[in-house]
């Protein structure tokens, strides 16, 4: 009977846990994206004040039966080479692109090349995000995949996707965030965690 009800309790009140890295350069619009994310899928959350945002930023976000547990890391050069601490504990790598500034194009390449490349990585979904959309000047998806196309023979065999997205209006955020979950979840190199819900 305790087992019955053990396992009752844990089919009820616990949620898978599954880390996502939100990696990218600084001002591309890791924080924003991670706010809107938080905003869309988590009911009552008023969102952060500009003014307290630091260059690591933890957040969670529910959907389903899964939690995802985000840490958006500060994209400074400096700051790139702590990125590698997180790979082993990680299920998924949001990669965010700001597609507006083609002149660090090259710079946001080559972290990406390094990142993807890591063996610590290997198997790991990766949405990669253009974000800014919004904004007439940018670039598209296209330019985007050209630009990082030597790139798509070392993401391996791997779930990836590229998509458009507008952190700050939002538009893209819940389809990425969804497509992560469906990946993470189907991953069975890397299992979740199991919390408690709180």
């Amino acid at each position: 009977m305790y087992t019955l009800l053990s396992g009752l309790y844990k089919y009820v009140f616990r949620k898978d846990e599954y880390c996502v890295l939100i990696l990218g350069l600084d001002n591309a619009g890791k924080t924003t994206f991670l706010e809107q994310s938080k905003t869309r899928f988590n009911k009552n959350y008023k969102g952060m004040s500009l003014s307290k945002i630091t260059t690591t930023v933890v957040g969670t976000v529910d959907v389903g039966k899964a939690r995802l547990v985000f840490w958006d890391l500060g994209g400074q050069e400096e700051l790139q080479s702590l990125w590698d601490k997180y790979y082993a504990e990680c299920h998924g790598v949001i990669y965010v692109i700001d597609s507006t500034d083609e002149e660090r194009l090259a710079e946001s390449k080559r972290a990406f090349e390094k990142m993807v490349t890591s063996e610590a990585l290997d198997g790991v979904p990766i949405l990669v995000l253009a974000n800014k959309q919004d904004i007439e000047t940018c670039l598209s998806i296209p330019d985007i995949k050209t630009a990082f196309s030597d790139c798509s023979s070392k993401i391996g065999r791997r779930d990836c996707l590229t998509q458009a997205c507008s952190a700050l209006t939002g538009k893209g955020v819940r389809e990425g965030i969804e497509w992560m979950v469906k990946c993470v979840v189907r991953n069975v190199h890397r299992p979740p965690r199991q919390r408690d819900i709180t």
